[in-house]
């Protein structure tokens, strides 16, 4: 509960201290924060949850940031500025919607500082998983596939653009404000994939991350800047994570899409994904997540597996690879493949992506060509698969889905690792 409201505040917390303080006090701004929570973990535990958790840690961080400011002896009325503030009670909640829809601005702002050109898009990604999104430095490692320590040198100096080259908190106009948005999207979308499906740990879902980055999602859709991309990237988001309760068992083990029970989908998250894949047709531009909606609102509208328009999905992967021509997109075009024509044209349909050396390490390949492979008759050569994804990074559950694919295939772990040697 505490890691869900941490994750849900910090963003907003430092987006507000970031307006008061500036752009060139990023770091003072998440040190406050992160005292906040420091002070919230050694209360609350003893003294029990204050009446509004939220109006504690905004006030604990804007308290702390008003005596960094006065021990510093900062420059440019800061101090003045922030006791104004600290004058102001906090409520977050419907009886102050002007200081609400001021969070809301001060998160946009922040989000679109950070995804500014100068910084770099890859860096921009990191700053703003990190700032908005709560991330902490492995998390982003581990979405990046990268060293920590490379992390974190890249965030160190996404921070030093922002404070040489005097970045504002001004949302951009015109051609820059559609650039941003991109980057935005962007940051919101690898968000939502990196809860949708965990690449490592316990568990296969990180339903805080999901829940995240609709918000965020949300936030740009209700705002004036809204476009079609940013209602389609909503509408996926929200099409997706209506089966996310679904997706997996008491015990946290995976369940395929045929085995899934419907009852479970989310139809609030369905309805409202929906509305913004209608809002997302304003325009003539089709994107990947246009494309992402559509695939998502299929599988939504039919009633059960047997009802699933196959086809339809299988030329709307066809599409989204015109767009994206990537490994995991045609991995994806090849399963609907063997669900419209068969296991045989499936399986040939993965063959070009048998000599990408990024897909020889992904789970996900493996298993696919294992999945097909079984259906194929091919037992043996299915084991060797499923073994060699078991040997690739994944997570728990995950796991576990493999273990039962080999033990289908009829063979143990160890007479499939032997094969496999």
């Amino acid at each position: 509960m505490l890691e869900h409201l941490f994750r849900h505040q910090a963003g907003r917390i430092v987006a507000h201290l970031v307006r008061l303080l500036g752009p060139a006090h990023l770091d003072l701004a998440e040190e406050m924060v992160q005292e906040a929570m420091l002070k919230a973990l050694q209360s609350w535990p003893y003294k029990g949850l204050p009446e509004n958790p939220e109006a504690w840690l905004f006030r604990v961080a804007r308290n702390a940031a008003l005596d960094a400011v006065r021990h510093r002896r900062m420059a440019g009325g800061k101090a003045e500025i922030l006791t104004a503030e600290l004058d102001r009670p906090v409520q977050l909640n419907e009886t102050d919607p002007d200081f609400e829809e001021q969070l809301r601005d001060d998160e946009l702002r922040l989000i679109f500082m950070c995804c500014h050109p100068e910084i770099g898009r890859d860096a921009s990604i990191a700053l703003s998983l990190k700032i908005a999104g709560g991330f902490s430095v492995r998390e982003i490692a581990r979405a990046f596939l990268a060293d920590e320590a490379a992390i974190a040198q890249r965030l160190v100096r996404a921070k030093k653009q922002i404070r040489d080259k005097g970045l504002t908190l001004e949302i951009p106009s015109g051609r820059e404000l559609a650039e941003r948005l991109v980057a935005a999207t962007d940051v919101v979308y690898f968000l939502f994939n990196e809860g949708y499906a965990a690449h490592e740990g316990e568990d296969l879902i990180r339903q805080d991350l999901c829940t995240e980055a609709l918000r965020l999602g949300w936030l740009m859709a209700r705002s004036s800047i809204a476009n079609p991309r940013v209602h389609a990237l909503v509408a996926m988001m929200a099409l997706q994570a209506a089966r996310l309760s679904a997706r997996t068992d008491e015990a946290g083990d995976l369940i395929l899409l045929e085995e899934q029970d419907r009852g479970r989908w989310d139809q609030h998250l369905i309805a409202m994904g929906f509305r913004e894949f209608d809002l997302s047709m304003a325009g003539d531009e089709v994107t990947e997540f246009h494309v992402q909606a559509a695939i998502a609102a299929t599988h939504a509208r039919a009633t059960g597996m047997h009802a699933i328009d196959w086809p339809l999905i299988l030329e709307l992967y066809g599409q989204l690879f015109k767009l994206n021509s990537s490994p995991v997109v045609a991995l994806n075009r090849a399963v609907a493949t063997a669900k419209v024509h068969g296991a045989a044209e499936g399986f040939a349909a993965l063959e070009p992506l048998s000599q990408d050396v990024k897909m020889q390490s992904y789970y996900l390949y493996l298993a696919v060509r294992g999945h097909l492979l079984l259906e194929l008759g091919e037992n043996a050569a299915a084991a060797r698969c499923f073994q060699a994804a078991l040997e690739r990074r994944c997570c728990e559950p995950e796991r576990r889905f493999l273990k039962r694919k080999l033990r289908e295939c009829g063979g143990t772990l160890d007479g499939a690792a032997a094969e496999n040697g």
